[in-house]
């Protein structure tokens, strides 16, 4: 008898740490204000992180001025716009929601994906290059198969809206995302194996030098990061083309929001620019080579 007037108890106090916890999800996704707040902070994260690059690019460009545009330089240059577009976005957030037709908010929405995209495939060809090199492999396909895929996948992508601009079928807005969760697990699968091959690569050489010690973590601590960036992308990408919880392109969706672009671009470029942090060499030291 005892134990049955127990169990009722139990289960209230069990729905009302459910419902207390939903309440507050759903306070924070519901508030105007809250809504505001958090895409001000992921603003302020942005602004942030393209400050950082930009002030990168510059400490390079007074190193080594006679070099033109180095992959290093490059690589900077595009984090800069992509952390500076999505600064901008979600500064105009609210603005954004009210654009019609519906099309341009997700091009909006989407276009600094692709350049983040385009950012670090830029480091994977880097890696190629570098990989290829050390085995005396041409390279000569590497560049042109750069350009080639990136320009395929902004065609396609190009495609994709003109065709949900012209007719705005949901299956339509459905594959774009599949479309940009496949391109994510390509550049994760990218990460995995170039920036793989030349960690064990460098593994295999004498590490006694403390300069080879550190390129070799900097290229473990690198691919891992981007691997798990693209690979976490590619499945939140897979839920908000199927799960209408799961969406990231509306308002109403700000603590989803937080958490997506912390994980998949605010926490990578920072942690990437922060390994990637070391000046090239002064003028003079041959090692340093222009990219043509």
């Amino acid at each position: 008898m005892f134990e049955a007037d127990m169990s009722p108890s139990e289960d209230s106090v069990t729905i009302y740490t459910l419902k207390d916890s939903y309440t507050l999800w759903d306070l924070l996704n519901n508030s105007t204000v809250w809504q505001d707040r958090i895409f001000h902070l992921l603003a302020a994260l942005y602004g942030v992180v393209a400050v950082v690059a930009l002030v990168q690019l510059i400490r390079i460009q007074q190193r080594v001025p006679e070099y033109g545009w180095t992959t290093q330089k490059v690589f900077h240059f595009l984090n800069i716009l992509v952390n500076g577009a999505r600064c901008l976005i979600f500064v105009f957030r609210r603005d954004i929601e009210q654009l019609t037709p519906e099309i341009a908010r997700h091009m909006l929405l989407d276009l600094p994906s692709l350049v983040f995209f385009t950012t670090y495939a830029l480091l994977v060809l880097f890696w190629a290059e570098i990989y290829y090199q050390a085995r005396t492999v041409s390279t000569d396909g590497l560049r042109p198969g750069f350009f080639a895929i990136n320009g395929i996948v902004y065609a396609i992508q190009i495609i994709l809206w003109l065709i949900i601009w012209w007719k705005p079928i949901h299956i339509l807005v459905i594959l774009s995302k599949v479309f940009f969760a496949g391109v994510s697990l390509f550049a994760a699968l990218g990460f995995l194996l170039y920036g793989g091959r030349l960690f064990l690569m460098l593994k295999r050489f004498p590490v006694e030098s403390k300069g080879r010690r550190k390129k070799l973590h900097e290229v473990g601590y690198v691919t891992t990061i981007c691997f798990a960036c693209f690979l976490v992308r590619c499945i939140m990408m897979c839920f908000n083309a199927f799960n209408k919880a799961a969406n990231l392109d509306i308002l109403e969706h700000p603590v989803l929001n937080f958490i997506y672009y912390l994980l998949v671009e605010i926490l990578p470029s920072s942690l990437v620019l922060f390994i990637l942090r070391k000046l090239p060499p002064k003028r003079g030291i041959i090692q340093y080579h222009a990219i043509r």
